[in-house]
């Protein structure tokens, strides 16, 4: 991909990832600007559609979008966009792709399952993907060979950890995301 330094470019990049992974707080450590964040508390209404069971102390939840935005620099600005993570809000999700370059999809090693249907999405939406594997407090560091292989990716989809509390670990995910779309766009 090819960027002429002299034309402001402005891209769209989806934080995709299943309910509870860190969309949200991965935008919130990246953005520039104070990020658009539509939450809502959880109510007794998401009984029986959302599963609380791996993030038992998950208060609120997306309910539309977050938006933030990133300068990479002079001549490119990434515009982040956060998806809901319940499968009921999936419709969002292909308006969310459009004209979307690629995507960051969050996964939690922890909940491999729950990802697959993340990424039946963004494939079936065509996009360029890299993943980023939150690592949460607490919880095994598993090898990255390792959740690739039980995703069942290509050798040439990236894998990043992060903590997606932490912008230097958040900013490395994205810009794996980035290098790769520029090889597979160049």
């Amino acid at each position: 991909m090819y960027l002429d330094p002299d034309v402001s470019h402005a891209v769209k990049i989806l934080i995709v990832g299943h309910f509870g992974v860190g969309k949200t707080t991965c935008i919130g450590s990246l953005s520039e600007i104070e990020p658009l964040r539509t939450e809502e508390e959880i109510t007794e209404a998401s009984e029986g559609f959302d599963d609380l069971s791996g993030t038992p102390h998950k208060k609120t939840t997306t309910v539309a979008m977050d938006f933030g935005r990133l300068t990479l620099s002079d001549s490119l600005v990434l515009y982040l966009f956060g998806t809901p993570g319940q499968e009921r809000f999936k419709e969002m999700w292909e308006e969310l792709s459009r004209g979307a370059l690629g995507a960051l999809v969050l996964v939690d090693p922890e909940r491999l399952h729950e990802s697959f249907p993340v990424l039946d999405l963004v494939e079936s939406f065509g996009l360029t993907y890299a993943i980023g594997v939150n690592h949460f407090e607490g919880t095994t560091e598993y090898p990255l060979d390792e959740v690739r292989e039980a995703l069942n990716l290509t050798a040439d989809t990236p894998v990043a950890r992060c903590d997606v509390r932490d912008e230097r670990t958040s900013a490395q995910a994205l810009i794996t995301l980035v290098e790769h779309l520029m090889s597979q766009l160049g």
